[in-house]
């Protein structure tokens, strides 16, 4: 399958794979505990089997020092003040120090790195993932995580956009937002920024097979 890359150089994006969305004990914005359920297991697999082959995984976790980085986002300001919105409790979410600002545990191994100070849907903006990235060669990211129709589709156009390619594994995301916006960013990506793979096609890659950390 032509990725638009002559070699592969691969890792894995997961985003927000943490307690804030995962942990229904301390989520402030969490998806359904099937969707829970469903998305660390797909994880699991992808990850155990990405390491094995030398993929790296680049976990990143939204933080925020106090909600006045939070409220700086006007749209988020009135989704706070919607009690019937999904992400009503976004000026509680992922306040630094809090149990929500850890990756659930089954999905980290101390190999991972970790980029935790992303504030914003873009995975790219304010931190250092491109830094990670291009020092260590990437040109193709599977990105996994939630929530599809907003990280996951702003990371994957801001990837686009900076002229990588993307695999977009679809068992390895979903949405709190429910099924019909994870099928429309999923929708979005297919059509524009991006190939979108399960976790079995993705395996079958040969050429994905130590595609990963470079020496």
């Amino acid at each position: 399958m032509n990725f638009g890359v002559d070699q592969i150089k691969a890792a894995v994006v997961a985003i927000d794979l943490h307690r804030g969305h995962l942990d229904m004990s301390v989520a402030t914005m969490p998806t359904t505990p099937d969707v829970a359920k469903t998305v660390i297991a797909a994880n699991k697999r992808l990850f155990d089997w990405c390491r094995s082959v030398g993929i790296p995984v680049i976990h990143q976790v939204t933080s925020y020092r106090d909600e006045a980085e939070i409220r700086a986002n006007p749209f988020w300001r009135t989704r706070a003040e919607d009690p019937k919105a999904t992400r009503k409790n976004v000026m509680r979410h992922n306040i630094m120090g809090g149990p929500g600002c850890t990756v659930m545990p089954e999905l980290l191994d101390p190999s991972d790195f970790i980029v935790n100070t992303k504030k914003r849907y873009d995975c790219f903006l304010g931190t250092d993932l491109d830094f990670v990235l291009r020092s260590h060669g990437i040109n193709t990211l599977l990105i996994t995580g939630v929530n599809t129709n907003s990280c996951v589709l702003a990371t994957t156009t801001a990837a686009n956009v900076r002229d990588y390619s993307v695999i977009v594994v679809e068992d390895c995301v979903d949405s709190m937002d429910g099924p019909e916006l994870h099928a429309a960013g999923l929708a979005c990506i297919r059509t524009a920024f991006g190939f979108v793979m399960d976790t079995e096609a993705v395996m079958q890659l040969d050429r994905l097979k130590g595609a990963g950390r470079v020496a």
